[in-house]
């Protein structure tokens, strides 16, 4: 059964930065893509980044040249580097294994001053 856990919110100021971590686990990772989607409060839950099991990424567009996804297979890791954070990037943030269909729990993620 793959399971995804994912860390790294947490309340930062606009302009600032985060770095989510997906660590998954019961999965054949390196074999996978992988997404991260968002959802904010009292909307539905949107496509944010996603990266192939070769490395190449794509983006939603309000997050391109701020957001960055890469991975770690030796460390069954996906990350979302998240560069000048704004308001509207508030949300809970999920990992997916497009492989298996599965979701993680989610990581809160408030940009405010």
């Amino acid at each position: 059964q793959v399971q995804l856990a994912e860390s790294g919110g947490g309340l930062v100021q606009p302009g600032g930065s985060l770095r989510l971590s997906c660590v998954a686990s019961g999965s054949e990772f390196s074999l996978n893509d992988m997404g991260w989607y968002r959802q904010a409060p009292g909307k539905g839950r949107e496509f944010v980044a996603s990266i192939t099991s070769g490395g190449s990424g794509n983006y939603l567009d309000s997050v391109k040249g701020r957001f960055t996804i890469y991975r770690d297979n030796a460390k069954n890791t996906v990350y979302l580097q998240m560069n000048s954070l704004k308001p509207e990037d508030t949300g809970v943030y999920y990992c997916k294994d497009w492989g298996s269909n599965a979701w993680g729990k989610g990581t809160l993620v408030t940009v405010s001053s």
